[in-house]
């Protein structure tokens, strides 16, 4: 299965968004944003459901756990 890094970058390239966009819309700095698509870190738990929210899916395919979105 595919990691959150993975995914989230998956998500945002669907959407045809650039990690900047991203950043924004997540109210964080690019720099930020960028460690999340690298691995190097993860968004605290509302910033999670945010996402998951934002992109339609479940937190369990975000992080991962589940290949099924919703």
């Amino acid at each position: 299965m595919a990691t959150f890094a993975e995914r989230i970058r998956e998500l945002r390239t669907e959407r045809g968004l650039k990690q900047t966009e991203m950043a924004e819309i997540c109210g964080i700095k690019v720099r930020s944003y960028q460690y999340y698509e690298h691995g190097d870190g993860y968004p605290e738990v509302p910033g999670l459901v945010f996402l998951a929210d934002y992109f339609g899916v479940s937190l369990d395919y975000l992080m991962g756990r589940k290949d099924e979105r919703t």
